[in-house]
């Protein structure tokens, strides 16, 4: 993001404040809170010679917008993997609602490195977006986490998905959803600089995911079809990468 835009951000963050704060108070009180995915934390996809994929993150990875972790982002990530691979994919997910990129490295990813992964995705962004984190404090807890994660498992592959751009989800009034949006921007432009480590890849959220029409009944989490538009988009990624 340019100092421009940077600044313009801060300037309307500031200026903004108690707006904001009101508006992000009010969307607390009348979302509604749909609860993550149910069923097994670990499935796979048939396939000849087996990939182990670990998803960690926030509630995305946690699947809410989903009934279970199949329709969900990891689920849908595997079939995609497995179709656009030609192998099989025996996934595990690691996500809680509400964390951030911190309390994901500090508080998940030491049980979830026990067991190994020939491949990590990390979805994050979103609650550091709203916790009005500074994008070099989230591009360090990013790298902190792919650090760890490479300590407990060697040179694993980090797939980086992309912050989800907050300009675009429904249940977000304006100004807050253009504040947000902005300040998300910002801190996915800052992972993006991560892919210059070898083996990380960036995958930013493509835009089709962020349809009205794919959201979940809270309009801010997507439903099934745009984590499947999504895990498209991510394994198509890696088949790259």
């Amino acid at each position: 993001m340019s100092t421009s835009r940077t600044a313009l951000t801060l300037a309307a963050t500031v200026g903004l404040a108690p707006v904001l704060v009101a508006q992000g108070l009010h969307v607390r009180r009348t979302t509604p809170r749909l609860p993550g995915a149910s069923g097994p934390l670990r499935g796979s996809a048939p396939g000849p010679d087996p990939l182990r994929l670990l998803v960690v993150g926030e509630s995305t990875v946690d699947g809410v917008g989903a009934g279970t972790h199949e329709e969900a982002l990891t689920g849908q990530l595997a079939a995609a993997l497995a179709r656009r691979l030609g192998r099989g994919i025996d996934w595990r997910v690691a996500g809680r609602t509400g964390a951030n990129a911190r309390t994901v490295r500090t508080e998940l990813l030491d049980e979830a490195c026990r067991e190994r992964a020939d491949l990590v995705a990390v979805a994050l962004g979103v609650n550091d977006t709203i916790e009005m984190r500074s994008p070099t404090r989230y591009r360090r807890d990013l790298l902190e986490l792919v650090v760890t994660a490479r300590r407990a498992l060697g040179p694993v592959p980090v797939l980086l998905a992309g912050v989800p751009p907050l300009a675009a989800f429904p249940s977000l009034p304006q100004p807050l959803r253009l504040v947000l949006g902005l300040r998300g921007e910002a801190l996915d432009a800052a992972a993006a600089t991560l892919a210059d480590l070898p083996g990380v890849t960036h995958c930013p959220v493509p835009r089709a995911v962020v349809d009205p029409e794919l959201f979940a009944a809270d309009g801010f989490h997507p439903g099934p079809a745009g984590y499947r538009l999504w895990a498209d988009e991510l394994a198509e990624a890696v088949a790259l990468g």
